[in-house]
């Protein structure tokens, strides 16, 4: 079996059910995946998986480096699961008997030229869900909610010698790939008071090494009245799961993180307003993510939510600003109330 996922990281914490779903089907299945070096720092842990990680700027020396290494071989499938031209690409690499992907609603890119078959056509549902959708293709009669990925002694240990005298703690991951899906500093550093005041959590602040994400992480630390650790672009992506499993809570908006905290087996604060929870939001917390999609499609849009295409995105300035601090402070006492 081949999954084609290269990316992104939250894209690619979806695929970790899809892989125990195949496995624990057929326990005796071979499953090759061709990811992207990056979210292969993140998965690559996982056990019976042999990863072939590309190059996704390589262009055509990736895609020749891929043929070369999958010369000679032959899958009785190929799981097709991302929509580009560039996954459409490096699908040519590798000679497979059946080769599955989308439906014909969700397709584009010209996928349908990829692939033999398709999964059942569906409209709505979370981008796991779809995903769900190629086992079950397969003959898969059990989903595997499953997000099991190994943490090594190392990062264990790292994290324990960060947090040492930090405990109870939330992390606060602020950045998104894309900016009109972050919040502001000052909303951040409020609803982070709040959790320092209201219930006794200290704040670590993570992220990405780049220069955006350290100046926001830096902001809010400055907006805070109560201390912060800012380990943001000093952690690895598995040091990051380690942190997050002694992690109380974690807040995010629409990001990787707010996916990763499924493999730590935490629950997240989703703030949402660009993109629609619903399809993708936290999985196991998308009911109590803050949700001002519906009201940004009738502001931006002048159309109610449920008249958009499936997946629309509201990336417009000042979208973030239809979710409050009061909004957050409440939803997280509503979602901290749940908790054992």
């Amino acid at each position: 079996m081949c999954i084609l996922r290269l990316s992104a990281l939250g894209d690619v914490t979806h695929v970790l059910p899809v892989v125990h779903t195949l496995q624990a089907q057929w326990p005796d299945i071979r499953i090759s995946w061709i990811i992207g070096k990056l979210e292969h720092r993140l998965v690559g842990a996982l056990p019976d998986v042999e990863f072939l990680p590309y190059d996704k700027a390589g262009g055509w020396r990736a895609w020749r480096a891929l043929r070369r290494q999958l010369a000679g071989r032959r899958f009785d499938a190929l799981l097709l699961m991302q929509l580009s031209a560039r996954a459409n690409l490096v699908s040519t690499a590798v000679r497979a008997r059946r080769r599955i992907g989308f439906d014909r609603g969700r397709s584009k890119e010209g996928h349908g030229l990829f692939i033999n078959e398709r999964i059942a056509p569906a409209t709505g549902g979370h981008v796991l869900d779809s995903l769900l959708q190629f086992p079950a293709a397969l003959g898969a009669a059990e989903t595997q909610l499953d997000w099991t990925l190994p943490t090594s002694d190392a990062d264990r240990a790292w994290a324990a010698e960060q947090l040492s005298g930090r405990e109870p703690f939330a992390v606060i991951s602020p950045s998104s790939s894309h900016p009109r899906r972050n919040w502001r500093a000052e909303h951040y550093a409020a609803l982070a008071d709040h959790l320092s005041a209201r219930h006794g959590l200290n704040i670590v602040l993570s992220g990405g090494p780049s220069a955006a994400e350290k100046e926001l992480s830096a902001r809010i630390a400055a907006a805070m009245q109560h201390p912060s650790l800012d380990l943001t672009g000093r952690d690895t992506l598995p040091q990051f799961i380690a942190l997050l499993r002694r992690a109380r809570l974690l807040v995010s908006p629409d990001s990787g993180p707010a996916h990763m905290a499924a493999i730590a087996g935490i629950p997240v604060l989703g703030l949402y307003a660009a993109t629609d929870p619903q399809r993708s939001g936290p999985y196991l917390w998308r009911e109590h993510c803050v949700n001002a999609y519906r009201e940004a499609a009738s502001r931006y849009l002048g159309k109610d939510a449920g008249e958009l295409r499936w997946g629309t995105k509201i990336e417009q300035d000042g979208v973030m600003d239809l979710i409050t601090p009061a909004m957050a402070t409440d939803a997280v006492d509503k979602l901290l109330l749940t908790l054992p």
